[in-house]
């Protein structure tokens, strides 16, 4: 089978290595209309990247391909995704490349499905929305992956336990000798994208195993509303649920990925509820929840994917059972320097920002640190200079907050002030933004605002 990914490259015999190539994702998006083939659309690809380009950028967009009508009438984007190398930051020469073509056409509806878990048998039926399904791959979650930014390689650690479950289950693994549970448990404090970055793995999984599955489905749990208002009623709501999400995964065509947010809700300590701080029917849910989990781990169309703010609260078994339990903490300066320079680039792609490159964090130090030292002659007010600075100031920032920052800054400093705006102008009045957030300012502005301000 195809390799979801490699964080690093493997290691042959030592008479083959220099023979290897190293793997590269491209992920390719097919028009609604187009009714071509995977397998043509993989040629086509594979045919048009290895005569028109020498050398390959991970995390980088192809933006013309017109010197194929094939890709013209059929392709809506062609992404380079991961590298499989230690040094996938770096560009890799083609030929030294295995290309691994990801195609799919992403689902045509935005309908959501939405469901309860009550019992159809009952003569007051509670319609409390327990659940919602949605099509993957979904075009609304196109771009999500991409955007997550995370400092120690979050993204392909998941990517690679996925693919270690498939690997261990097609390789019929003895489950009495060797043993996962298909459960990942993302936690740490609100606003650091622990839910996104559980769509977006959805999103990805129904791309990377569409040669094995042909759809998949997120099922997204409200975990508020299986505590029902009927004593001792939540307990069987949770099964009823899983009962159905067990149907979804009895086709072996559908990959399916359930997402339990705030999972604290439903897995709260037993030992609360024995204490008497937490009422009895709680155990009762905690008991189904960890019965089905269960059941669901022998299916290798299955992933579960949680996530919690309050992982203390957390019942013991069923951290036990989390295969990966993730913190998903803070942004530091590296990662806030590189979501607010992908703001930039996309308020530069809209032309609401002049055009203007921006190095890299580690370049943008380096001239920072020779700055200091004299051997520089450009200034503070560079904008590479100037995001950095801003990065160091959102330290502590969320990055709910960090994305928020263009939209404050414009409302409060540049106002109607005519695009596009001088790309040192906007970093300006992200700073004074970043400080109004943290509190450092009072009011909307400092009194230097644009008077058409939009107050928020």
């Amino acid at each position: 089978m195809q390799a979801v990914s490699n964080g690093g490259p493997s290691i042959p015999p030592e008479g083959s290595r220099r023979k290897n190539k190293t793997a590269v994702h491209i992920e390719v998006r097919l028009r609604p209309a187009s009714t071509a083939s995977d397998e043509e659309v993989r040629a086509e690809v594979t045919s048009f990247l290895t005569s028109n380009l020498t050398s390959l950028q991970g995390e980088t967009e192809v933006r013309n391909w017109t010197a194929s009508p094939f890709l013209v009438a059929n392709a809506d984007r062609i992404r380079i995704a991961e590298i499989a190398s230690t040094s996938a930051a770096s560009p890799i020469l083609i030929d030294d490349a295995k290309l691994e073509v990801h195609v799919y056409q992403p689902s045509s509806t935005d309908i959501v499905d939405e469901f309860s878990a009550a019992d159809p048998s009952a003569e007051e039926g509670d319609e409390t929305t327990a659940a919602s399904v949605s099509e993957l791959p979904n075009r609304s979650l196109d771009g999500v992956w991409d955007s997550l930014i995370y400092e120690d390689d979050i993204k392909s650690k998941l990517l690679n336990y996925i693919y270690t479950t498939l690997l261990f289950s097609d390789a019929n693994v003895d489950f009495n000798l060797v043993s996962w549970n298909r459960v990942v448990l993302l936690h740490g404090p609100p606003g650091t994208g622990k839910t996104s970055l559980c769509k977006a793995l959805a999103q990805k999984l129904a791309i990377r195993l569409s040669h094995r599955y042909s759809h998949g489905k997120l099922v997204e749990i409200n975990s508020h509303s299986l505590f029902s208002k009927w004593f001792s009623e939540s307990g069987k709501l949770v099964q009823r649920l899983f009962s159905m999400i067990t149907e979804m995964v009895d086709d072996e065509d559908a990959f399916v990925v359930v997402l339990i947010d705030e999972v604290e809700s439903l897995t709260a300590a037993r030992s609360a509820a024995a204490s008497g701080t937490e009422p009895t029917d709680a155990i009762r849910v905690v008991n189904a929840l960890l019965t089905q989990l269960d059941k669901l781990k022998h299916r290798k169309n299955v992933l579960i994917m949680t996530t919690s703010n309050i992982s203390e609260s957390i019942d013991d078994a069923f951290i036990d059972r989390a295969d990966i339990k993730q913190y998903v903490g803070l942004p530091p300066p590296q990662a806030i320097y590189w979501i607010l320079e992908s703001c930039v680039r996309e308020l530069v792609r809209v032309g609401l920002v002049a055009p203007v490159e921006l190095p890299t964090f580690g370049q943008a130090c380096d001239e920072h640190e020779m700055m200091v030292e004299g051997e520089s002659n450009g200034g503070s007010n560079r904008p590479d200079l100037q995001l950095l600075e801003i990065a160091y100031d959102c330290k502590g920032l969320s990055g709910r907050s960090l994305r928020r920052l263009p939209v404050l800054a414009h409302a409060h400093h540049i106002g109607m002030a005519q695009a596009p705006i001088e790309c040192e102008l906007y970093l300006e009045a992200m700073a004074k933004a970043v400080k109004e957030i943290k509190g450092e300012t009072s009011g909307v502005g400092d009194g230097t605002a644009d008077a058409n301000s939009t107050e928020l």
